[in-house]
Parts: C-alpha cells; sequence; structure tokens
C-alpha cells in the first residue's frame, strides 16, 4: 500500500509547536515510506478564517524547508485542497447520508437548542442534542426543506452497543455509543460542513491511507468511524501522537513561553534546531543518538518508535540544540543567517553593502561560540556598524586605579595602535605584555578600559580581532574621546 498522509491546519492562528510537530511526523513519516504528503487547509470557519494565518502556514513550511506533495500552491490529482472550494461534495454526501437514513434534517432552532441547553445545565445533565428531529419521516422533511425551512443535516449515532478502532501506537480504543456526541451536526445550515463531515469525507477522496494526529483527537476518533461506516468506506489507519506538555505537565502553552514559529524565528533559532528537537518529541532512533538532519529524519523515521508518553518541551534543550547548529554553521552561511536580524537592528541596510557584509563575514567567527540565538548578534556586533553606546568614566576604570593612571595607559596603547596591525594576535598580545610589565601593573588593567573604550562595554568578542575589523582609524578615534572624558574630569 502506497502511504498518503495529511497535514490539515485551520488558518485561524499562528502555527505553534503542536502543529508543527503533527506536520513533521506526517512528512518524514511520508518520506521514509516513499509516499505522498499532502498539505490541506481547513479553511470552511470564514468566520475565524484570518488570510494572515494562511500565509503563516507557508512561511513556517518554507522556513523549515518542508514540502508538500499535493496541495495549496503545487497542485495535485486530488484538489482542491481548500475545503472551502469543496463544499457542493460535502452537501452531495451529506444528501447520501439523508437518502440512506443514516443521516436526518433537524429543524430545531438556535432558540429552541439554546433552551435546551439552559434546560439540562440548570437540571445538571449532561450537555447534548435531545434527538427531536431524528424521527421526522423523510417525507416531512422533504415538504418543510421545499417550504424553505431551514434545517441543519445531522447523523444518526447508533442508540446501542460501541464503536471501537485500532490506533497504531494506543491499541484499541473503544466508546459506548451513548457516550458519543449525540447526533452531531454535519452540514450546517449556511451549507457548509462542520469539521467532521468535511474531514472523513476529505480523507476518503484524498486516498488518506494513515492518520497521524494529536491525542487530544481520540474522543473524535469512533465518531469518524461511524462515519466511514455509514458511508461505506474502509477507514485510514490512526495513530494518535503523544500530547507535547510544558515542565508543569499541562499543555503547551503560551504561559510556558513561544509557542508560536514565527516567535522562534523571531528570536534567532534555526530551522534545523527546531526540525532536530521538535522531531524528538515523541519519537526517538535509539537511547542515545541525539543530533538528526532533516535528510536523516527523512529516511529513519517510524511509527514504531514512537512513544506513547507525552513529550515534555524544554526550552534550555531546544536552546543547547540551537548553539550546536549556530557553531555548525560555516563563517558565509552564518554570516547569512545573521544579516535579517543585523537589518532589522538598523545597523546594516537593506540589502546590506558589500562593505557591510565583508565586516559581518569577518566577525561571524568572533561571535559564533557566544551566540545562544541569531537575535544575540546585534548586541554583540553593533560597535562594528556604530559608534559604541555612552558609557560612564567610571567604567573606564579597573578597580584601585585612578583616572590619570587610566589616561596614563591608554596614551600606551594609542602608540602601540601604530604597529598593531602590521603584527600578528600573539605579536600584539607580547607587546601588551611587555607594556603591563613596564607600566607595572596588570594585563587586565589594559586591556580592559580598551575594551570599553572600542566596544563601549566590558563585555565584548574577542578584542583584538574586534580591533584589526574595526580598523586603525576608528580605533584610535574612540581611544581619544575616552581619553578626553578622562582628561575633562581630572
Amino acid at each position: 500500500m502506497s502511504v498518503r498522509v495529511r497535514y490539515a491546519p485551520s488558518p485561524t492562528g499562528l502555527q505553534h509547536i503542536g502543529g508543527v510537530r503533527t506536520a513533521l511526523f506526517n512528512y518524514f513519516f511520508a518520506r521514509a515510506m516513499g509516499g505522498v504528503f499532502i498539505l490541506r487547509i481547513e479553511d470552511t470557519d470564514q468566520e475565524r478564517y484570518d488570510p494572515r494565518a494562511l500565509q503563516d502556514i507557508y512561511d513556517t513550511y518554507d522556513w523549515l524547508g518542508i514540502s508538500w506533495d499535493e496541495g495549496p500552491r503545487v497542485g495535485g490529482p486530488r484538489g482542491p485542497y481548500f475545503q472551502s472550494q469543496r463544499t457542493e461534495l460535502y452537501r452531495e454526501y451529506a444528501q447520501k447520508l439523508v437518502d440512506s437514513g443514516e443521516g436526518y434534517h433537524c429543524f430545531c432552532t438556535a432558540e429552541r437548542l439554546e433552551s435546551l441547553r439552559s434546560g439540562q445545565e440548570a437540571r445538571g445533565e449532561g450537555q447534548g442534542y435531545d434527538r427531536l428531529c431524528r424521527g421526522i419521516p423523510p417525507e416531512e422533511a422533504r415538504a418543510r426543506k421545499a417550504a424553505g425551512e431551514k434545517s441543519v443535516v445531522r447523523l444518526k449515532v447508533p442508540l446501542e452497543g460501541s464503536t471501537s478502532f485500532h490506533d497504531r501506537l494506543i491499541g484499541d480504543i473503544e466508546r459506548a455509543n451513548r457516550d458519543i456526541n449525540p447526533d452531531p451536526v454535519l452540514l450546517k445550515s449556511d451549507g457548509f460542513p462542520t469539521y467532521h463531515l468535511a474531514n472523513v469525507v476529505d480523507d476518503h477522496f484524498m486516498g488518506i491511507t494513515h492518520i497521524l494526529r494529536a491525542q487530544e483527537w481520540i474522543p473524535s476518533g469512533p465518531l469518524h468511524i461511524l462515519l466511514y461506516r455509514a458511508f461505506g468506506w474502509t477507514p485510514p489507519e490512526y495513530c494518535h501522537l503523544p500530547m507535547v506538555m510544558g515542565e508543569d505537565g499541562k499543555k503547551l502553552s503560551k504561559r510556558h513561553g513561544s509557542t508560536s514559529l514565527v516567535e522562534f524565528r523571531d528570536q534567532g533559532y534555526l530551522p534545523e534546531a527546531i526540525i532536530n528537537y521538535v522531531s524528538l518529541l515523541g519519537w526517538s532512533y535509539d537511547d542515545t543518538r541525539q543530533m538528526f538532519s532533516r535528510a536523516d529524519l527523512e529516511r529513519l523515521f517510524s511509527l514504531d518508535r514512537l512513544n506513547k508518553a507525552a513529550a515534555v518541551f524544554d526550552y534550555k534543550k531546544l536552546e543547547w540544540f540551537n548553539g550546536v547548529y549556530i557553531r555548525e554553521k560555516p563563517d558565509a552561511a552564518l554570516k547569512d543567517e545573521l544579516l535579517p536580524f543585523m537589518r532589522r537592528a538598523g545597523l546594516v541596510e537593506d540589502p546590506a553593502t558589500p562593505e557591510q557584509e565583508a565586516v559581518l563575514l569577518a566577525a561571524a567567527p568572533l561571535v559564533r561560540e557566544r551566540l545562544r540565538f541569531l537575535g544575540d548578534a546585534p548586541e554583540l556586533l553593533r560597535f562594528l556598524f556604530r559608534d559604541p553606546p555612552p558609557y560612564s568614566r567610571e567604567e573606564l576604570l579597573p578597580k584601585k586605579t585612578e583616572p590619570e593612571e587610566i589616561l596614563r595607559y591608554l596614551g600606551e596603547i594609542r602608540s602601540l595602535m601604530e604597529g598593531f596591525f602590521h603584527r600578528s594576535d600573539p605579536e600584539n598580545e607580547e607587546e601588551f605584555r611587555l607594556l603591563a610589565e613596564r607600566l607595572h601593573t596588570r594585563l587586565g588593567s589594559l586591556l580592559m578600559p580598551l575594551r570599553v573604550a572600542v566596544t563601549g562595554s566590558k563585555v565584548s568578542p574577542p578584542l583584538f580581532e574586534s580591533i584589526r575589523i574595526l580598523g586603525k582609524e576608528k580605533t584610535v578615534a574612540r581611544l581619544v574621546a575616552a581619553m578626553e572624558m578622562l582628561a575633562a574630569r581630572e
């Protein structure tokens, strides 16, 4: 059997970690099995539809490098791939259920349903439809429809017995029919389907063989099985994926931190880190291996290696993965990754000039080991593109030193700058060590005020390499500015 799987998001909000994990597992399963990965847009909820959310779907998977074989923008033989463009199909098959006696028209008004709900709530009863219209004779229903009376189509859920299905990960799942949503609406009065009808009809006509979705959808499983039976169709194989939880054991949400992919992207996570870490939320290859490229996962992913237990999202672990992938980036690739963040901070133009690109390329190896996120780079490298931020006179003074003493040190350092760019870094280190001995001070008492003068901070990328990128003219100008600050306060 050729594997066909789908990811079917609703364009009502941003793509979040849970949805991305579902998409990745479907994608990797399809690739590993030589199958087809489909993107289907479930946009029948027109009130909540947001075109920005649709664009976020495209942007998210473009950034992750995940492509679909069938779906929007690429087409395919089972389209259209927007549910809003398939409404005639849903109406046709809702009517088939009515014609076969598996469904019926319900004429209850919104006011009656609200009164029913309020009464059940007041009496402490379980809430649900009371099947008032289930016994309406078909002829009467047709006549009322012909007369223009509004109705919905409901499914006739069996009143007795139970419904079961097999889940690839969890095993057999059974539910008493009396506990299934009583006669749920399949087709609304406006002619649009509910999730359940559209989902089952589309999965059937798109030839879906496996449904990989989160365990929160398990309660819908028996209802969908009843729909497949009502249509006389064979259901796909189900595999309900473990939940993604926060460290407090509750479902991952904004209270735990970032959850949408755009937030992670804006902070400066690499797509490689997201793919690697998120793919380990509920799946493992063995007990030791942690690092997987997208190509690795396309080859190695297997449903047999899924875990039943809920996965805990660890932000620190993701941060560690991100650091690993940043450190593996070649200089040119890291420069390209940093450019958008430098542009956003206003430090380089759009597009960057050749000179700006050259500075950033030279700086990339200096900050690689210091970056947790790509978004850390602007603060670390600002001094190479702008004058350093204001600093105080006190920041130039190491402990137990006086302004005139540091002023003299900076004067000596200015003299060293004459030959600095002709010497190697080890040679410059030796020159500074000899100067410290001659001045009877510690090497740190020379380098700290130099660092503050050049970068505006006591913490910076490697100092000598930074000075080399900055150049003699700017370095000397910043030394002079620091000396003038010290002299003005004497």
